[in-house]
């Protein structure tokens, strides 16, 4: 019988989100919730699959791991792109690579969980959660700020960007905005102002990511602008981890200079032992920002009609349509 890997369900949502009962009556359906320790871990595990259903871009698939998995027929993503799959290496082996599309995704989720963590920061939320856990109340909570009348910078200003730059101005803040593409006309249609980056990092009382990771966003918040940051200004970062330096961050949140708000991180799960686990000033939310009821309502239907479609021998939301001749 085929088997089927279903990876990356970390949340132990992905029995629940679809009925698996069609494609479990012609394969072996193996669901994996923990990460792979590493690239050994992930080829001695998934060795025996034919189909492999991966979410986003939680485990790396690049060419060295593809070529580690000799059953391996199809690969299944979710969303339009992956930029931890090497589907050329699938390509080269006559490997379809299937996505998923629209299917009820919720396109606003990320940025509104940048909203909370945004308020979260502002209003010292997580320590107020413990100290009333601990059995205290406002003693060692931080004093918070009004956000009414402060300065948001948005660094990217496309679709998420421009729902943030839309939930910041009904709190009455004011937007600015900063990108390598961005023009004033973008920024003045959802109300933002484009200004330099230098200026955003070093005017904004919170600064919110919202670009992708590419070779030209990687590391692109450095330590000269974080050093430029205003003393108490917020870092909210619901992107991918590696656009912000890391170690500069850590350097400022250990000095007390800045607040950070983090969903995501340079390596994912975050290591036990990771120092942003204990660094102070932070609100930490475990990569949360499009894991929402109504996406996983869409991923995973799509993805037991992928694998189903390939069954059947004709594959569908082909991403390499090449390989089919």
């Amino acid at each position: 019988m085929t088997k089927v890997a279903v990876l990356d369900d970390w949340q132990g949502v992905a029995r629940g989100a679809a009925d698996w009962t069609p494609l479990q009556a012609r394969a072996e359906v193996v669901f994996f919730s923990d990460a792979f320790s590493d690239e050994d871990d992930a080829a001695a595990k998934l060795q025996d699959f034919e189909i492999v259903l991966s979410m986003r871009e939680r485990t790396p698939l690049p060419a060295s791991l593809i070529n580690r998995l000799p059953k391996l027929k199809m690969l299944g993503m979710t969303g339009a792109r992956n930029l931890s799959l090497d589907t050329a290496a699938c390509t080269a082996r006559k490997i379809p690579v299937c996505n998923t599309q629209g299917g009820g995704y919720a396109d606003s989720a990320t940025a509104e969980l940048a909203l909370g963590l945004l308020i979260s920061a502002a209003r010292g939320l997580a320590v107020g959660d413990a100290k009333i856990r601990a059995g205290g109340f406002q003693m060692g909570v931080p004093v918070g700020i009004g956000l009414a009348d402060k300065t948001i910078g948005l660094v990217g200003l496309g679709r998420l960007g421009g729902y943030m730059a839309a939930y910041c101005k009904a709190l009455r803040m004011h937007v600015q905005a900063w990108s390598q593409n961005l023009t004033a006309e973008r920024a003045e249609a959802v109300g933002a102002k484009l200004v330099s980056k230098d200026e955003l990092m070093a005017t904004s009382d919170a600064i919110s990511i919202h670009m992708v990771l590419s070779p030209r966003s990687r590391g692109l918040v450095g330590a000269a602008d974080i050093a430029r940051m205003k003393p108490g200004a917020i870092l909210i970062n619901t992107s991918r981890g590696p656009i912000v330096d890391e170690a500069a961050m850590l350097s400022a949140l250990h000095a007390g200079k800045i607040v950070a708000a983090l969903d995501v991180y340079d390596r994912e799960p975050l290591p036990v032992d990771h120092p942003l686990r204990s660094a102070p000033n932070t609100v930490l939310s475990p990569h949360l920002g499009y894991c929402v009821k109504e996406t996983w309502d869409g991923f995973y239907p799509q993805m037991i009609e992928n694998a189903l479609a390939f069954l059947d021998g004709k594959p569908v939301r082909v991403t390499n349509p090449e390989v089919l001749g």
